[in-house]
C-alpha cells in the first residue's frame, strides 16, 4: 500500500500534479545563468552527452564534454552545469533523448542556455574517493592472478606503459650507478699510478743531478723527465674524464629523480581520476536500482547535485590527468633522448682520454730508452769515502800498549810504607 502511494506520488510529481516541488538540495553550491553559440562539427555534432530528466530528475545536465569537439574547444560548458534550453526553446520536462534530438535536428550553429554549476573540488573529495584511491594502489601492485582471487578487477590498470617506461628508467638509472663507480675508481687508481710516476721521476732526476758524468747524468735525468711526464699526462686524462662523472651525477641524481617524481605524480592523479570514475559508476547503478524499484531517490529528485560535482570532479581529475601523463611522456622522451646521446658522448671522451694518455705515455718512454747505462764507479758519487774506515793497524798498536802497561804493573813491588810516607809528606 505505501509503495503504491509512494509510486503514484512520484509520477504525479513529474507530470505536475501535484501543488508543491521539491527544494533543489545544491549542497552549498552556485549556479549562474549562461548562453553558448557552439559551431558544429563536420558530423552534426557539438561534444556532449546528456544526463538527467524526466521522468526521474527534474534537470538536464551535462555528463561529459569530449575532447577535440565544438564544445571543448570553446570551454565554457563543463560537466555538471545545467542544461534548460536551445535555440530558445526550454527543455523543462523533457527526456535526454528528446533534447538530443533537438540539437540533432539543428543544422549549423547551435545556442545552448545553461546553468554555471560553480562548485569546489575539495567538496567531492570525500573520504571514499580517498579510500579507492588507496585501493587502486594495492591493486596496482598485484598481479592478475592475486588480484583476480581476491575479486579486485585491475584489468583498467594494466599495460600502462609509463609504468614500464619507470621501470626501464630504473635499470638506466642502476647502468649509470656503475659506471659513475666504476669511474671513480679507475680515476683513484690512475692517480695514485700518477704519483708513483712522480716519485720516480724525483729519484731518478736527483740522481741524474749528483751524477757527474755528463752521460750518465744525462740519461737519469731524462729518464726521470719520462716519469714526470707521465705523471702530468695521468692528470690530464683525470681531467678529462672527471667531468664525465659530474654529467653522469647529474643525469642520476636530478633527471632520474625528477622524471620518477613526475611519473609518481602521473599515477596520484590516474588514481583519482580512476576513484572518481568508480564513484560515478557506483552513483548510476543506485539510480537504475531505485529506478527498477521504481522508487524515488532523493538526490534524484532534488536535481542530483551530489552526482553532478562529482561530475565536475572527475572532469577536473582527468583533465590534471592529461596533463601530467603529457608532460611524463615529454620527460621521458627528452631523457630517453639525452641518456641515449649523451651516454654515447660520455664513452666516446672516456675511451678518446684513456687512448690519448696510453699513446702519449707510449711514446715519451719510446724516446727515454737510456738503458743500458754506462757508469765509471771509480769516478762516481756513488763510490765509498773511505777517510772514516776503521784502521786494523791503529788497533794493534794500542792493544801491544795496553799489554805492556799491564805486564810494568805486575813485575813491580808497591811498598806500603813508602805510600804512606809519600802521603803524609803531600799533608
Amino acid at each position: 500500500m505505501i509503495s503504491e502511494i509512494t509510486l503514484a506520488g512520484y509520477a504525479m510529481y513529474y507530470e505536475g500534479a501535484l501543488g508543491y516541488e521539491l527544494e533543489e538540495d545544491k549542497l552549498g553550491m552556485t549556479v549562474s545563468s549562461g548562453s553558448v553559440t557552439l559551431q558544429k562539427d563536420a558530423q552534426n555534432l557539438i561534444g556532449i552527452s546528456i544526463g538527467g530528466g524526466a521522468p526521474l530528475c527534474p534537470c538536464l545536465y551535462v555528463v561529459q564534454v569530449f575532447d577535440n569537439t565544438p564544445a571543448a574547444k570553446d570551454g565554457q560548458l563543463a560537466s555538471g552545469d545545467e542544461i534548460v534550453g536551445v535555440n530558445g526553446q526550454t527543455v523543462k520536462g523533457k527526456t535526454k533523448v528528446e533534447v538530443a534530438k533537438m540539437i540533432q535536428a539543428i543544422k549549423g550553429e547551435v545556442t545552448v542556455h545553461f546553468n554555471k554549476l560553480h562548485a569546489d573540488p575539495k567538496q567531492g573529495k570525500s573520504l571514499d574517493i580517498v579510500l579507492k584511491k588507496v585501493k587502486h594502489r594495492f591493486v596496482e601492485n598485484m598481479n592478475s592472478n592475486t588480484a583476480d582471487a581476491l575479486g579486485l578487477s585491475r584489468a583498467i590498470l594494466c599495460n600502462d606503459g609509463l609504468v614500464k617506461k619507470l621501470e626501464e628508467l630504473e635499470k638506466t638509472a642502476e647502468m649509470y650507478c656503475g659506471l659513475i663507480e666504476h669511474a671513480k675508481r679507475l680515476l683513484k687508481a690512475t692517480f695514485e699510478l700518477s704519483q708513483s710516476y712522480k716519485t720516480f721521476g724525483d729519484v731518478f732526476v736527483g740522481i741524474g743531478v749528483r751524477e757527474p758524468q755528463p752521460r750518465a747524468s744525462e740519461a737519469f735525468s731524462k729518464f726521470g723527465e719520462a716519469h714526470r711526464d707521465m705523471e702530468k699526462f695521468a692528470i690530464k686524462m683525470i681531467r678529462t674524464v672527471k667531468p664525465m662523472i659530474c654529467d653522469l651525477h647529474t643525469f642520476l641524481n636530478k633527471a632520474v629523480p625528477d622524471t620518477r617524481l613526475t611519473i609518481k605524480k602521473y599515477l596520484d592523479s590516474k588514481f583519482e581520476y580512476l576513484s572518481y570514475c568508480l564513484k560515478l559508476k557506483e552513483m548510476d547503478d543506485e539510480e537504475y536500482s531505485y529506478a527498477a524499484l521504481q522508487e524515488p531517490l532523493y538526490r534524484v529528485e532534488t536535481g542530483n547535485y551530489e552526482y553532478r560535482l562529482i561530475l565536475r570532479c572527475r572532469q577536473d581529475a582527468r583533465t590534471r590527468f592529461a596533463k601530467m601523463r603529457s608532460d611524463v611522456l615529454v620527460k621521458i622522451e627528452l631523457l630517453d633522448q639525452k641518456h641515449v646521446q649523451d651516454i654515447v658522448f660520455q664513452l666516446q671522451r672516456f675511451v678518446s682520454a684513456m687512448s690519448k694518455y696510453h699513446s702519449d705515455c707510449h711514446s715519451v718512454m719510446k724516446e727515454a730508452v737510456v738503458f743500458p747505462i754506462e757508469v765509471d764507479l771509480s769516478r762516481s758519487t756513488l763510490t765509498y769515502d773511505h777517510s772514516n774506515d776503521f784502521n786494523d793497524d791503529d788497533g794493534d798498536e794500542i792493544e801491544e800498549g795496553e799489554e805492556a802497561m799491564a805486564d810494568r804493573l805486575n813485575t813491580e813491588p808497591v811498598d806500603n810504607n813508602t805510600g804512606l810516607i809519600d802521603l803524609m809528606t803531600a799533608d
